[in-house]
């Protein structure tokens, strides 16, 4: 479970770099709920981290510059009963999170318009169509 985090391909955040904090979590636990620090709060210096590029950098800062504070980031996980479990599903979240921020902008969208013919058809079918409701209007 411990160990650098892989984020996608050459893109891996060493342990070090990673700060985990662990508080009391509300919601179920029985009578271990008063005396278990199973929340968890894991925190990453994206402006500071060696492991990410400057350019990937760049663009993680520029599309989580909501979610950070000075620079860091930080996820946190209290659904599972044990301090265990928020672990991983911590490292999840922020693997998915900065795996979104570092990927390659969508490509552009080429600009199209209909064909000739198309639009004929579109313009024949309303004329129809008006024709048809027309012709059912009764004359007063």
């Amino acid at each position: 479970m411990s160990g650098p985090l892989h984020v996608r391909g050459s893109v891996v955040v060493p342990e070090a770099e990673l700060a985990w904090r662990f508080s009391r979590s509300s919601g179920p636990g029985g009578q271990g709920v008063n005396t278990t620090d199973s929340r968890v709060e894991l925190s990453f210096d994206l402006a500071h981290t060696t492991a990410v590029g400057p350019a990937l950098r760049a663009r993680a800062l520029e599309r989580l510059a909501a979610r950070l504070v000075d620079g860091v980031i930080t996820v946190a996980a209290s659904e599972h009963r044990s301090q265990l479990r928020n672990r991983e599903a911590a490292r999840e979240r922020l693997a998915a999170l900065l795996r979104d921020a570092i990927a390659p902008p969508p490509k552009r969208r080429r600009p199209t318009k209909p064909s000739k013919g198309a639009v004929e058809r579109r313009l024949a079918a309303k004329k129809q169509r008006s024709d048809l409701k027309r012709l059912r209007r009764t004359e007063d």
